[in-house]
């Protein structure tokens, strides 16, 4: 038995307002979210960890869209970490298995979900990821301590510091697997050592347990700015619409990746 456990309360201090209910390609962007869980095969349940001031809204938003395997809504903590803890706590006792998904990647597809389970039910853990195709770069603040000015605002000049090796380096994305006593025995470890963790991968790698990444091969973005919201509109009508003249891409279908600088 797999439980997703969608995390849902962040603050979204970037964006000024809450991003999860925005209205995008029709609904709001965590209804896109919780739809791909609910058509994925394997999820049995789903437990969403969200602020305690939007539970009645994503309460309407999931008889408006008819979901049938949401478990329980609760509150959230200040940390992801503390969020992802909280929603472990919650697990039936016949789930074997834990999805853990950012409520802020609403381009996620049944299909992605189901090829980083079936990785999981070999190796133990496994997580959705892209290669880094950007060149990437240390930088420091500008030692002259110089300041550049945009649209009326002094920032920091950044300076380069050196070059960094791509070759090995991958994008962590959600959903990201686990048996379940793996996954409840690295958060209890990293809570009793209070470690703050960046994702769940973190605390499994401090157990020294492999993890198996699966290559992404589509749109999976997490949505941080407010430019995020119009790409991914665009995107989940592009997936929609029927393919014409091969102009639009099929949900899951390759997408081109550009391997240069």
């Amino acid at each position: 038995m797999l439980t997703a456990i969608i995390v849902a309360a962040g603050s979204s201090q970037r964006m000024g307002f809450d991003k999860l209910f925005a209205t995008i390609a029709g609904k709001p962007l965590i209804a896109h979210t919780l739809h791909a869980f609910e058509r994925a095969s394997s999820v049995n349940e789903i437990i969403v960890v969200a602020r305690e001031d939007r539970h009645g809204e994503i309460r309407k938003i999931s008889r408006a869209e008819n979901f049938k395997r949401i478990h329980s809504i609760i509150e959230g903590r200040e940390r992801r970490q503390d969020s992802v803890r909280a929603g472990l706590h919650q697990l039936s006792a016949a789930a074997k298995y834990v999805a853990v998904h950012d409520a802020a990647r609403p381009l996620i597809t049944p299909e992605q979900i189901e090829r980083v389970f079936e990785q999981c039910l070999i190796h133990g853990a496994a997580a959705l990821a892209e290669p880094i195709n950007d060149t990437l770069k240390r930088a420091d603040v500008d030692p002259l301590g110089s300041r550049s000015h945009h649209g009326g605002k002094a920032d920091q000049v950044l300076a380069v510091a050196g070059s960094v090796d791509r070759h090995r380096l991958y994008a962590m994305q959600t959903p990201q697997v686990f048996e379940r006593a793996l996954i409840e025995t690295a958060y209890r470890a990293a809570h009793t050592e209070n470690v703050s963790l960046t994702d769940e991968v973190s605390a499994v790698e401090r157990l020294g347990r492999t993890v198996v990444l699966v290559l992404n091969d589509d749109f999976n973005f997490k949505i941080t700015y407010q430019r995020d919201l119009a790409l991914a509109e665009f995107l989940l009508k592009q997936r929609r619409a029927p393919a014409a003249n091969g102009r639009a891409r099929p949900p899951g279908a390759p997408r081109k990746t550009d391997h240069g600088n």
